[in-house]
């Protein structure tokens, strides 16, 4: 099964807060949001959207240039209807980040909670940090949660790839400044705990 049949069959079949990744509201992705662009003007990309309800307290906070990308159609819909008329303010794109179709510098600061960790292919990780030094601003802020080292060694039956500060850092690279990096205790809705390490960038100017 492709990684698109196989998001679109996770997301048909359950509901949002039956997946393990579901959390109310990402409080620490927000935080570290609104740290790196206090200015409600700047553009801001989630990779791996989804149903998660991020862009909903994006936009509460009156951020008005909102991207959200995830390869399910299902995800995407399924978040569209929960936003009604608002969702007509967000730019949708359906699509795998590792191939996707995006603009040159277009974003100021690009987040993404639990994508990075599922590409296990080092060609995929090289495809992805070249879409990021494409997309972003030079000087923009690149915000990554993965697993950590005490993290599941699968989600949704699929292999991850696990992750400390370094490591990270490393799949990255030079043009990467890493500001902060700090780990998460995430309780699922199947009150089990998984750690998650959350890593904020900065693109370097060259």
């Amino acid at each position: 099964m492709d990684s698109k049949t196989h998001w679109e069959t996770v997301y048909q079949a359950k509901a949002a807060n039956e997946v393990s990744w579901y959390r109310a509201h990402l409080d620490k992705s927000l935080a570290l949001i609104e740290r790196a662009a206090p200015d409600l003007n700047a553009a801001i990309i989630d990779i791996g959207g989804g149903e998660a309800t991020l862009v909903d307290d994006l936009i509460e906070r009156g951020y008005q240039h909102l991207n959200v990308l995830d390869i399910s159609q299902a995800a995407i819909d399924t978040t569209r209807q929960r936003l009604g008329t608002v969702a007509e303010r967000i730019n949708w794109i359906v699509a795998d980040i590792v191939t996707a179709d995006l603009p040159s510098q277009q974003y100021d600061v690009w987040h993404d909670r639990a994508v990075f960790h599922f590409l296990t292919l080092p060609a995929q990780r090289v495809a992805y940090v070249r879409q990021v030094l494409d997309a972003v601003n030079p000087g923009g802020h690149v915000i990554i949660a993965t697993f950590g080292l005490d993290g599941p060694e699968k989600c949704s039956g699929l292999e991850i790839v696990r992750y400390d500060a370094g490591s990270l850092q490393a799949e990255f690279g030079d043009r990467f400044q890493l500001l902060e990096a700090s780990m998460e205790l995430h309780k699922t809705p199947f009150d089990t705990t998984q750690q998650f390490l959350y890593c904020h960038f900065l693109i370097t100017i060259t």
